[in-house]
């Protein structure tokens, strides 16, 4: 008879092998879990850079790659390639595109001879005129103003500081305030005016007619306060182009927004001034979808990234 096989240690073979199988196991979760985290990460820093770089679209698309590295080397100092791209969308140079690569170290990978794997991000985001604002003011200023509309203008930032007159402005009862709330029937008050100026509107106005405020007061107390709590900030003005009807029927005919940097103010009765400078800005709003649905260029726009 042949003597029984000895099977001592069989056992231990297949424990050594279920062992080496669970830390291979292990290491590679652990690794995926780190090129993960680190790809989040970069898309976060893709997804930052092209807002920022979107930020001086669609005017000066020559500066929108500068920003966009800028803010891409800032956050992920260790990029393998980036590509900073100005395309057209809804209007010339309106989208800013980010692609970046790099290194992600491996630890247990390296037993299996894998230094790090390249993680990539993309990003696009959109500049775009305003279908809607959000934070209104109620002051509205007339497209023709020669900061907005004269030679090589629209004209930006403190080296353009000018004088708004508020007042009168064509018709009986037209004070340049409007009521943001669309209401033809009275005024809506000077302290609801005042906060309108303060905090800005809190919904979503769109471009059309609004009725002016006829019982508005520039030297009103609440008013004066509410533009002196805002002076070095930036209000966004309705812009109007045509100015029909009297009184609480008076129309003013909003094409577009502004942002207006306030420095200062003057009033007597009904009548005023502001002074400041237009600025660029980017803005809570809802983007317009064609080229014409934001209404003229003025600096105010909304971003959005979208892909």
């Amino acid at each position: 008879m042949n003597p029984k096989r000895n099977e001592s240690g069989q056992a231990l073979v297949l424990m050594v092998v279920f062992v080496v199988s669970l830390l291979g196991m292990a290491a590679l979760v652990l690794d995926v879990g780190s090129w993960y985290r680190s790809k989040r990460n970069l898309q976060a820093t893709a997804d930052a850079a092209a807002l920022a770089g979107a930020q001086a679209l669609p005017d000066t698309p020559g500066n929108a790659s500068g920003i966009a590295g800028q803010y891409a080397t800032k956050n992920a100092p260790d990029l393998a390639s980036a590509d900073y791209s100005v395309s057209s969308n809804i209007v010339p140079n309106d989208r800013m595109t980010v692609h970046v690569t790099r290194p992600a170290p491996g630890f247990f990978a390296k037993l299996f001879g894998v230094d790090s794997v390249q993680v990539g991000a993309n990003a696009s985001a959109q500049s775009e005129g305003m279908e809607k604002a959000r934070w209104v003011a109620p002051i509205t200023v007339r497209n023709t103003h020669p900061m907005l509309a004269g030679a090589g203008c629209p004209c930006y930032g403190p080296e353009n500081e000018t004088t708004l007159p508020l007042g009168k402005t064509g018709a009986p009862g037209a004070f340049a305030l409007i009521n943001l709330e669309n209401d033809p029937n009275g005024t809506v008050g000077a302290s609801t005016l005042a906060n309108w100026i303060a905090k800005g509107f809190d919904d979503y106005l769109g471009l059309g007619d609004y009725f002016s405020d006829s019982g508005a007061k520039w030297n009103n107390s609440n008013i004066q306060e509410a533009l002196t709590s805002r002076f070095g900030t930036e209000l966004l003005f309705p812009i109007y182009d045509t100015l029909s009807g009297t009184g609480s029927n008076a129309t003013y005919h909003i094409i577009a927004w502004a942002a207006f940097h306030l420095e200062s103010v003057t009033a007597s009765g009904s009548e005023g001034s502001i002074t400041g400078y237009f600025t660029e800005v980017t803005w809570d709003g809802i983007p317009a979808t064609t080229s014409t649905g934001g209404g003229p260029n003025f600096g105010a726009h909304t971003i959005q990234l979208v892909n």
